[in-house]
């Protein structure tokens, strides 16, 4: 299974998407904004295999967060969550191979299935 850096300042969806994706067998590093994300993902860049960031956060919001973590590691499979569709257009300018997204409100099924394309 993958190791995934989950980053979103919204403690329940935090808690949602990692109980799923641990269910799946995935070892999941929790952080709770872009700030805390990027200091991990910096620190810890060969062993993350996939970023799940939430798109509007403090201090440095997912579109920000995925472009310097592409920067760190051009392979790394990111997914993209947000509310609001004009946020997730601006994904496309990110040029990641395996960049996707996804809007809010998502089932943890879709979350999962998203990560699973990532991986294959």
């Amino acid at each position: 299974m993958a190791t995934i850096l989950l980053a979103d300042d919204d403690a329940s969806v935090r808690d949602l998407v990692s109980r799923a994706l641990k269910s799946d067998g995935h070892v999941v590093h929790v952080t709770h904004d872009g700030g805390e994300a990027l200091e991990h993902l910096t620190a810890n860049a060969a062993t993350i295999d996939v970023m799940v960031s939430d798109v509007d956060m403090p201090q440095l919001d997912g579109i920000s967060l995925a472009g310097k973590a592409l920067k760190l590691k051009p392979n790394l499979g990111i997914v993209l969550m947000s509310g609001f569709a004009d946020q997730l257009d601006r994904a496309g300018d990110l040029g990641g191979k395996r960049v996707v997204s996804i809007s809010k409100p998502f089932t943890l099924e879709q979350i999962r299935q998203l990560v699973k394309q990532i991986l294959s």
